[in-house]
């Protein structure tokens, strides 16, 4: 029988600011909010009006863009501070990042940039994790992102580079669905792989998003509904994993708060229908 977790929250949204006083006014039937860490990452001001009135409502999860948890840069200690600062505030369940790169000699490209598979750079960031979460005073969950290059000098799988990662640092891992999809299809290998060689115990999140597809490549844009084969993999990571926070990303073209909601309960739909089969086998 597959039960939940003591982690497991249910089904979220990223909240944006189109749906801020939507949520306010109807206060949608959902179960938590996905904050980006760096929107919020100020004193006052409007957004932080509507992200505390929200608050008062729902759980929060944050989740961040900017650690560069993989750049040979030093840690930003003055991000660090702020995001600690807004994580004391908001209390959330969890913080995550993701797995990259996305600068170097303190310029930022403003691109999540995937790491060389390899045991240096593994050494690396477990290093900068353990030193993150020693600030923070907790875990974080780091995120696989979307990739469009590879690394002459990658000894591994993505997915073995992963596990490493996370096991040695002692984190968690947000596993985006979308993204494993859009590499796998860039890249030419199984999505089904990567979801077994996972480490099941170490995943507290997944993601769902759209991605363009032009045929011999894909891009992870945040811009659609999430599409069929996704969804697909979605059952396969339900079967794999069991009971998982899920949460809807949608970064551009962003529809009206319903749509999103809808699409949300498609999540639940197939979440009970893929578990409760297992219980019932």
């Amino acid at each position: 029988m597959v039960t939940a977790p003591d982690h497991f929250i249910g089904f979220g949204l990223g909240l944006r600011t189109e749906h801020f006083q939507d949520v306010l006014d109807t206060r949608p039937n959902l179960d938590w909010f996905e904050v980006v860490s760096e929107n919020f990452m100020i004193n006052g001001g409007k957004p932080k009006h509507y992200l505390h009135a929200i608050r008062e409502h729902y759980p929060m999860v944050m989740h961040g863009v900017s650690l560069s948890i993989g750049s040979t840069d030093p840690l930003d200690m003055n991000y660090l501070r702020q995001l600690k600062k807004l994580t004391n505030e908001l209390q959330p369940k969890w913080i995550s990042d993701h797995l990259c790169w996305t600068g170097n000699d303190h310029t930022n490209t403003h691109d999540l940039l995937p790491l060389p598979y390899n045991e240096e750079a593994i050494a690396h960031v477990v290093d900068r994790v353990k030193q993150v979460q020693d600030f923070l005073g907790r875990k974080i969950l780091l995120e696989n992102v979307s990739s469009y290059l590879t690394y002459q000098n990658s000894e591994m799988t993505e997915w073995q580079f992963f596990n490493e990662i996370v096991n040695r640092a002692d984190c968690h891992i947000l596993l985006d669905i979308n993204n494993i999809y859009v590499s796998a299809r860039n890249h030419d290998f199984s999505a089904e792989s990567y979801l077994q060689g996972i480490d099941k115990d170490k995943v507290r999140q997944f993601h769902l998003a759209g991605h363009s597809d032009y045929g011999d490549y894909v891009i992870d844009t945040h811009d659609h509904a999430v599409a069929d084969p996704v969804w697909q993999l979605y059952r396969q990571a339900l079967k794999r994993f069991g009971w998982i926070s899920t949460m809807i990303e949608r970064d551009d073209n962003i529809p009206p708060l319903q749509t999103l909601l809808n699409e949300l309960d498609i999540a639940r739909e197939i979440a009970d229908k893929t578990l409760n089969q297992i219980n019932t086998s």
